[in-house]
């Protein structure tokens, strides 16, 4: 993740997915371009919740972006709050939709690398993945990468589901 002109937003929630539909409208409101980088970020400290990242191209898109956000009412800080983010926004992440092969997944993306779960190799570039118009890769020591899984037909799917079952629903 490249911390060069960054800042972190606490919104102060809990869910995941609030967060992910919070950092996607803020990011159209800021008009952010496309090469900026949004990423949720589990905080577990005696708060537990989840946090946002903005990495800007530019100082002075930072500045703008740090006072809309501020004037808003939200707590922001400088900096990123890890290392390891969720990308939710990022570069090529609007071109991930339908079902792509790994090498167009790789192309059309700021995505450096596809694991899949279980193998010791990456897939073949031809290999197919139905991303379910859901895909959220980690950064991992500076790379983002997707995890993924097989899944039925011999395709791979992203390894977040877009829709996942709350703990203890039949409950």
């Amino acid at each position: 993740m490249t911390p060069g002109y960054a800042l972190t937003v606490d919104p102060d929630l809990r869910d995941l997915r609030a967060a992910d539909h919070l950092l996607l409208k803020l990011a159209a409101e800021l008009a952010l371009p496309e090469g900026m980088f949004g990423c949720t970020h589990l905080v577990r400290d005696d708060r537990p919740r989840v946090a946002l990242s903005f990495t800007l191209p530019s100082e002075p898109l930072l500045r703008t972006a740090r006072e809309a956000l501020t004037g808003q009412g939200h707590e922001v800080t400088a900096g990123l709050p890890d290392a390891v983010g969720r990308a939710v926004a990022y570069p090529g992440s609007a071109a991930l939709t339908g079902t792509l092969t790994i090498a167009e997944l790789l192309g059309r993306s700021a995505i450096d690398r596809v694991t899949v779960l279980g193998a010791a190799e990456p897939p073949d570039p031809g290999t197919r993945l139905l991303t379910r118009d859901h895909v959220r890769p980690h950064w991992q020591s500076g790379t983002l990468v997707l995890s993924a899984m097989p899944a039925v037909g011999g395709v791979l799917v992203p390894f977040e589901v877009p829709d996942p079952t709350p703990c203890c629903a039949d409950h």
